[in-house]
């Protein structure tokens, strides 16, 4: 994968603002973060982000989910699925989720996201203290099973190329925050390990 190009804007300044974000944060009771979903497709990333996404809303923080199907039909629709596109697809999800977490917002992430270079490079714009990669590790076969789009029997048959797990690799993290195994714990279980580690690592406390 090619480095990404330079900024090519010239004559631009970075504007501080009045508003910032420990203004945000102390305004909204809680620090802002990035939890980061990554994992095959059918791995469950969706369902578990869509589901803690709830229990924090429901809890009175302000939250977020980027979701990659979403986010392909609008601000990444321009993109395909070569490695270079993926690569510019993370790239634009790490600059936005960054902007969120600076307006004091929870931000949830689900994204297949399968090159360790990439996903550390989202660590470095967002920062490691406000990181956390969340890795649903359910295996290929489990995903296949799940499998209600037909994507990887397509991707199987040749229908549809540079399919992750397939015809694409998918990089598994080396040292995720967290690992949830999302092949056998059912989805309350999968969150509850989520908000567990949330808590016990403070990032839940609120202001």
């Amino acid at each position: 994968m090619k480095e990404q190009d330079q900024t090519k804007s010239t004559n631009i300044k970075w504007h501080n603002l009045t508003i910032d974000r420990e203004k945000l944060e102390k305004m909204r009771g809680h620090k802002g973060m990035v939890i980061w979903f990554t994992g095959l497709s059918g791995s469950g990333k969706s369902t578990l982000a869509n589901a803690l996404n709830e229990v924090l809303h429901l809890d009175g923080f302000s939250t977020y989910v980027l979701d990659g199907d979403n986010i392909r039909h609008g601000l990444c629709k321009d993109l395909g699925f070569s490695d270079e596109d993926r690569e510019e697809n993370i790239r634009r999800i790490g600059e936005v989720a960054n902007l969120f977490m600076n307006a004091g917002i929870i931000t949830i992430t689900a994204f297949v996201s399968p090159f360790i270079s990439d996903r550390d490079k989202v660590r470095k714009i967002i920062g490691s203290q406000d990181f956390i990669e969340v890795y649903c590790a359910a295996d290929i076969t489990v995903c296949e099973n799940r499998d209600t789009k037909g994507l990887y029997k397509k991707a199987r048959l040749g229908e549809i190329k540079e399919f992750t797990g397939i015809s694409s690799p998918y990089e598994a993290p080396h040292n995720p925050e967290i690992v949830v195994d999302t092949g056998s714990l059912d989805l309350n279980d999968s969150v509850e390990k989520v908000i567990n580690y949330l808590k016990k690592e403070n990032f839940l406390k609120k202001a």
